[in-house]
């Protein structure tokens, strides 16, 4: 993604010297209701590369600007090119990206044995990084007395990263939480996505046991050029509110969750995705989830429609360790069918048959699934009582 070299917002850049990094301290980035931008996104109609030309947003400016120095900086695993990109030949829509350094240079997956893991301060965790890595606070303008409180939550660059602009979403670095999904660092990850007006900027979350790397809450956000199936795929109605919805004609079934745009309709969103991923986890039952700009519940819209916010989550069978068999690891990306794959032999000889097949190998059982659909069912019928 191409940025301006000159930001209106260069607070957020570190100083020439780097014994000067932790001195400087951690800039914040305030933005308010005004700043959210539920309308009027859209994909070009002519060419990913045509993204170059939209206007950023002031949180793209801020992120991509300091993402671009710490580039500069040599803080990465490894120098992101451009990736070789394809889309794969078939129904689905998989956008393929070989990116052969990220299975290299990640850094190795802690040892987890359960998705309620505790948080362990000896191992790795984002209390440890270097000051550079950190870009910026979230920090959000008092919306009256009634506000839900806002969480801290740093914007941290993730050093092995997938595409232009890979960050994480940490919330208070120092409270020590395992990655177990909370309504205040969704909120930021939902709000994150309304502030920016690049139409292929994502956010998304992997529970323990759905490849999680690292056992300290933590969201992953970044942008793709790139239209994906999620956006637009049909779904099903489960309760008779609409609350939740099952994602249709994927290789991997979701439960889809909608809003239109910020406001009450989006804090009730928050309140019940939280209400399934706790069921999830306190069943010991792996997750996925992705958050992007998309059409509203229903039939097949095409990918101009963005008029809200898609949030999608995938139950699935629970992998711990390192994964190196297969062209890609099946996370959040992969089963919103965006594919960075390790190996350019794999890259060159994937196909959509095979992608699907790796993916669904992932799922649960359709026996658990459908327990889990009942279940979830059940929660949000709770909520209209």
């Amino acid at each position: 993604m191409a940025v301006p070299h000159r930001s209106q917002e260069t607070s957020y850049l570190l100083p020439p010297n780097p014994e000067d990094w932790e001195e400087q301290g951690i800039p914040d980035f305030v933005y308010g209701q005004k700043d959210l931008v539920s309308k009027e996104i859209q994909w070009p109609k002519n060419s990913p590369s045509a993204l170059n030309s939209l206007p950023l947003s002031r949180f793209d400016s801020a992120l991509c600007s300091a993402w671009r120095q710490r580039v500069e900086l040599g803080l990465f695993r490894y120098r992101l090119e451009d990736l070789q990109t394809q889309i794969l030949p078939g129904s689905v829509g998989f956008v393929a990206q070989l990116n052969i350094e990220r299975g290299i240079q990640r850094r190795r997956p802690q040892n987890i044995k359960s998705v309620r893991q505790e948080f362990d301060p000896e191992q790795f965790n984002f209390n440890k990084i270097r000051p550079g890595e950190v870009l910026f606070r979230m920090q959000r303008e008092p919306n009256g007395p009634a506000a839900p409180k806002q969480e801290d939550v740093l914007v941290v660059i993730n050093v092995s990263p997938l595409e232009w602009g890979h960050v994480l979403l940490v919330p208070t670095p120092a409270h020590g939480l395992p990655q177990r999904l909370l309504p205040g660092v969704l909120r930021v990850g939902l709000e994150a996505v309304l502030l920016s007006q690049h139409p292929g900027f994502r956010v998304g979350f992997n529970s323990l046991g759905g490849l999680a790397s690292v056992n300290h809450l933590h969201l992953h956000g970044y942008y793709l050029a790139h239209p994906l199936p999620v956006e637009g795929a049909p779904s099903t109605p489960l309760d008779p509110k609409g609350y939740i919805h099952l994602l249709q004609a994927l290789p991997a079934p979701g439960f889809l969750f909608y809003t239109s745009g910020p406001g009450p309709d989006l804090e009730a969103l928050i309140s019940r995705v939280c209400q399934a991923t706790d069921y999830l986890s306190d069943h010991e039952i792996a997750h996925n989830l992705f958050v992007t700009r998309g059409a509203p519940p229903g039939q097949a819209s095409s990918t101009s429609d963005l008029s809200g916010i898609r949030v999608i989550l995938w139950a699935r069978k629970s992998s711990f360790g390192i994964k190196e068999s297969g062209a890609f690891n099946v996370a959040l990306c992969e089963l919103a069918g965006h594919l960075p794959v390790k190996t350019s032999q794999d890259f060159s000889s994937l196909t959509e048959a095979a992608a699907v097949a790796l993916i669904q190998d992932c799922l649960l059982p359709q026996t658990q699934a459908d327990e889990v659909q009942a279940a979830l069912v059940a929660l949000m019928a709770q909520e209209e009582l």
